[in-house]
């Protein structure tokens, strides 16, 4: 009976979001705004509902109860319970229920926290989340149900995907969803604005910590599924502009854009119409990209295989929710006149750059990821768009926004002299030195010399960012400040990373025997022994190797070949080895016989600087919360 309580929790959540929307819509009608007081009780209700539900679903995995069709297609007794535990949001019907449950959680927390704000603009907020949560309940109890039955239950289930039995699985996900589903609430506090007819930079100042959250959130998905695939899928890289791995990008630009917005919206009360937009497209951008992890039109490793119909019911909820924010804001664009004077070498121009380069930006990865698809509704044939054209258009935007974040620190509001501006172009020559170091050292690791002026332009650059940043660390007694040139040091850091590894790897195929060894960049890789292994519902093939340096032994890895038996897939676990900010990568391939096999050994320098540089990012989030928080305490 615990499936069907899980669904019934779901439809007392949907009741209870109906009377919530219902009651407001009656509150703003009739001008009598106490019906809007019950938001906060609902909004509750409807947490504690989806989260009993949520829980269910995942009882219903950990008990292997194979009689939930869901559970059937997504578990087996064999798997661990962690996995078990993670296969809960490992397929459609779960991700949605996950999806929703941090949504109403959401809005709880804000519900609890946004009790020293005005009260009716955070009801009619509220009420906001509630009509978005509506739209998610009515999606899950009307054609994604992951507590349906299914009679006579097999008695094993199909198990998870193998790609998916993974750490990263267990935390990917849920910090992807977190980002996507936090920035409903900047959303939903700007559609309370439209609706309440006034923006002011107090909006502002309680929109900023949900929308630097959320993107830190974002941020940490996005680089927590970059190292999964990087390691797990075998192929030696980090993004491969796939369609999904598009879907989450393109909120992250818009709601980086958002951010910058939000402070000069609050500080100079300006740039208003890009604060609203922006977070209207912003959540706009998480919700197509769950329709294209779900609806099956794009092609992608990372897509749920679904029918067309889901997709179409997520569209309508995409357009819908659009719709009405962007109709708000038509009928309201004579919410706020105002003059504010700044010249040219301001931090206004700074942030209206970034602004705009962002917003182009994700421009560039929409139409880059639905042209496909609409050359081939348009029957003008099939085309596929990749790695050239994104790289292409990404170099020109990154390098620009990348001068104007090593100017951000000595601009000013209203204006600066000029002069201030070119006494910090001192740095420069000292970062072109060090970056040219950087490059030098790689490059002399390498079989034969080949220097690059694209790696070397933007490792000037991020070094020249970083340059121009720490000096002002110490200095630094506000913690947003101090969290603001973090993140712009992160990111620094990303480039520099992402930079080196794409133009300085190294790479081979080799067929090896134990006691065989090859080389790569200076590293010798010594095939040392073979062992069969069995694991908890697998069978592993794995190679011993030995990697040294100049005749010294620096570790020993063990690349695998995994054999899943239930889905009768096979897998390959890279073998690793850290070597500073480098990394040593081993991916075991076919077997040729005599323990004779393929290996595909990758040099990836600096990779480890891309990982360092997100969770810089993602401390500087975290600290920017923080300093929220202690505001909000004042």
């Amino acid at each position: 009976m615990l499936p069907e309580l899980g669904y019934f929790l779901l439809l007392l959540a949907a009741i209870s979001a109906i009377f919530q929307v219902g009651f407001s819509l009656w509150g703003e009608i009739r001008k009598q705004y106490h019906w809007l007081a019950l938001a906060p009780l609902f909004t509750y209700l409807q947490a504690i509902f989806t989260t009993l539900s949520f829980s269910i679903l995942v009882y219903a995995f950990l008990t292997d109860d194979f009689s939930v069709i869901y559970v059937a297609a997504h578990s087996n007794t064999q798997l661990p319970n962690f996995f078990k535990f993670a296969a809960s949001w490992g397929g459609h019907e779960g991700s949605m229920l996950f999806w929703l449950t941090a949504l109403v959680i959401w809005s709880a927390v804000f519900c609890k926290f946004s009790q020293k704000i005005d009260r009716l603009f955070a009801n009619r907020s509220l009420t906001m989340l509630g009509l978005i949560s509506l739209g998610f309940l009515l999606f899950i109890l009307l054609v994604s149900n992951p507590f349906e039955r299914g009679f006579p239950p097999p008695p094993e289930g199909r198990d998870l995907n193998p790609m998916l039995q993974d750490i990263g699985l267990i935390f990917h996900p849920p910090l992807l969803y977190l980002g996507y589903v936090g920035f409903a609430v900047s959303f939903a506090m700007i559609v309370g604005s439209l609706v309440s007819g006034s923006i002011d930079a107090a909006i502002m100042r309680w929109i900023r910590p949900w929308t630097m959250i959320s993107w830190g959130f974002l941020t940490a998905g996005i680089m927590l599924g970059a190292w999964w695939a990087y390691y797990e899928l075998g192929w030696g890289g980090w993004w491969f502009w796939d369609p999904v791995e598009n879907a989450s990008l393109m909120p992250w630009l818009l709601g980086t854009a958002l951010v910058h917005s939000l402070i000069v919206s609050e500080k100079r009360g300006i740039f208003y119409y890009w604060t609203i937009l922006l977070a209207i497209f912003t959540f706009a951008l998480s919700l197509l990209g769950t329709f294209i992890v779900r609806s099956g039109v794009l092609t992608s490793v990372h897509a749920f295989a679904v029918d067309p119909d889901r997709g179409m019911a997520l569209l309508i909820l995409f357009f819908s929710l659009s719709f009405i924010a962007l109709a708000l804001f038509a009928f309201r664009t004579n919410l706020w006149h105002g003059k504010v004077r700044f010249d040219i070498f301001s931090k206004e121009v700074a942030f209206l750059l970034i602004n705009g380069l962002l917003s182009v930006a994700a421009s560039v990865v929409l139409l880059g990821t639905f042209y496909p698809m609409i050359f081939t509704i348009m029957n003008w044939g099939s085309i596929s768009v990749g790695a050239p054209y994104f790289n292409s258009v990404f170099a020109p935007l990154t390098l620009l926004l990348m001068i104007i974040m090593a100017m951000a620190v000595v601009l000013r509001w209203k204006q600066i002299p000029l002069k201030q501006i070119l006494v910090k172009l001192w740095l420069l020559p000292i970062a072109v030195g060090l970056a040219s170091g950087l490059i030098y050292h790689t490059i002399l690791q390498r079989p034969h010399f080949d220097f690059v002026i694209l790696p070397a332009v933007f490792v000037s650059l991020a070094i020249w960012i970083i340059l121009t940043h720490i000096p002002y660390l110490p200095f630094m007694f506000k913690i947003r400040p101090l969290a603001m040139r973090l993140a712009h040091i992160g990111f620094a850091v990303c480039v520099i990373g992402a930079m080196m590894n794409s133009y300085y790897g190294d790479e081979v195929g080799v067929r090896l025997k134990p006691n065989e060894q090859a080389e790569l960049a200076g590293f010798t890789f010594k095939y040392e022994e073979y062992h069969d292994l069995i694991g908890p519902n697998y069978t592993t093939e794995q190679a011993v190797f030995s990697i040294s340096l100049d005749g010294k032994t620096l570790a020993e890895v063990t690349p695998e070949r995994r054999y899943y038996d239930v889905r009768t897939m096979t897998m390959a676990e890279v073998g690793l080895y850290h070597h500073y900010l480098d990394d040593i990568y081993i991916v075991m391939g076919d077997k040729f016989g005599n323990l004779e096999y393929a290996f595909r050994l990758h040099y990836k320098p600096y990779v480890q600087a891309l990982w360092l540089g997100a969770m810089i990012m993602i401390l500087a989030a975290l600290l920017a919360l923080f300093g929220y928080r202690r505001e909000y305490k004042k």
